[in-house]
């Protein structure tokens, strides 16, 4: 294929998978996609060493990396505060609120070592942040990936200065015209219209408008599809709306080498298209996630609302980490709990693959698409 994303990365197919699971990343960079490693909830140490492995694994083939600098969240007058500043900022109901939610669905306590887990043990900087983002970029740049992205607003302009001084483009994830104006005025090279389909972090406007109302606004500047694709008749339907390409995420949650908790998984897999919905309750800005007890929790009216970012994933980050390590026990509280962000693709994510296999499917399902639609053309 040749549009001007596999141009400007070299690549064979249009696909960016967005991945917190080095593996991924690898292996659609392998099929002749490109894996973008999600660097967010990584440490240094391990930030570090998953980016020497991908680049051991693939060679010379391309990867990037995905940050997350939020236009706005708590500290960002100050690029971020420390986690434990944060810490002491999360009101005492909140905190009861989840203790007595874990109590009542019986979930197990943490041992004294897996309780030193978690944002809020680390004199770090705050996640969600520009300064975190800072250092992982520090980290990003002693190794050679091609694109840096943010998942959330226009990125910091030094960011941008310092990856296009490294010859390594920048993109920015935009859920509404006005978001990818700002981005292409900040400098990017690359705008990924992600529709409210979408997991994680969605806005409110679906992928059928918003591609093609945002690549009139940034023309000549690519555009990728993204929100509700993981096939290739999506794949098709976005660049037929005048994509270059298509950014995915859900759909390698299911793949055989995904890290995805194993409850999460089989859930995933069986969950349907209508079992998803958009909550803050997982990192206080509104993301798609699959609907469990957890989400309902938190929609009561009588319960408290969730905070902020980064003061939510840090209240809860404890409480997740409990509730995933508990929920093989089936019929149990904890599995009831569990939840992870995902699309509305997740309807079609029903059967565990080979990354590399959803590729060369996706790929092939594209070229029968476009094929099936010159064939209706009068001649």
């Amino acid at each position: 294929m040749r549009t001007p994303i596999t141009e400007m990365f070299g690549i064979e197919f249009p696909i960016l998978a967005f991945s917190h699971c080095r593996d991924v990343v690898v292996a659609v960079s392998q099929a002749g996609g490109m894996g973008v490693l999600g660097a967010v909830a990584l440490s240094d140490d391990q930030l570090e060493v998953d980016l020497a492995w991908i680049e051991e694994e693939i060679g010379d083939r391309p990867y990037g990396v995905d940050l997350v600098v939020p236009t706005k969240y708590t500290g960002d007058g100050e690029g971020g505060l420390r986690a434990s500043d944060i810490s002491t900022m999360i009101p005492d109901g909140h905190r009861e609120f989840v203790t007595e939610l874990l109590e009542r669905y019986e979930v197990p306590e943490a041992t004294d070592d897996q309780s030193q887990a978690g944002w809020t043990s680390k004199n770090a900087d705050a996640p969600f942040s520009a300064s975190r983002a800072s250092k992982q970029l520090d980290i990003s740049l002693a190794f050679n990936p091609v694109l840096v992205a943010n998942a959330l607003g226009s990125p910091p302009s030094d960011l941008i200065d310092r990856c296009h001084e490294a010859d390594i483009m920048v993109a920015a994830l935009a859920g509404a015209r006005a978001h990818a104006e700002r981005h292409v005025n900040a400098g990017v090279d690359l705008v990924i219209a992600q529709g409210y389909e979408a997991g994680g972090h969605t806005g409110e406007v679906a992928s059928m408008v918003l591609v093609p109302e945002i690549v009139d606004a940034v023309d000549p500047v690519p555009v990728l599809g993204a929100g509700g694709i993981g096939r290739g008749r999506q794949m098709a339907a976005a660049m037929a709306l005048g994509a270059a390409g298509v950014w995915c995420g859900s759909v390698w949650l299911t793949t055989e080498e995904a890290e995805t908790p194993p409850v999460a998984k089989a859930k995933l897999l069986e969950a349907g298209s209508g079992d998803t919905l958009r909550s803050r309750s997982y990192t206080g800005k509104p993301a798609r996630l699959l609907r469990s007890a957890w989400t309902d929790e938190w929609n009561r009216e009588d319960t408290p609302d969730p905070l902020g970012m980064p003061l939510q994933p840090m209240l809860i980050d404890g409480a997740m980490a409990r509730i995933n390590r508990a929920a093989h026990h089936s019929g149990s509280g904890a599995e009831k709990l569990v939840t992870y962000p995902v699309g509305q693709i997740v309807g079609s994510m029903n059967k565990s693959r080979p990354a590399g296999r959803v590729v060369m499917d996706m790929v092939e399902e594209f070229i029968e698409s476009t094929e099936s639609l010159a064939g209706q053309l009068e001649t």
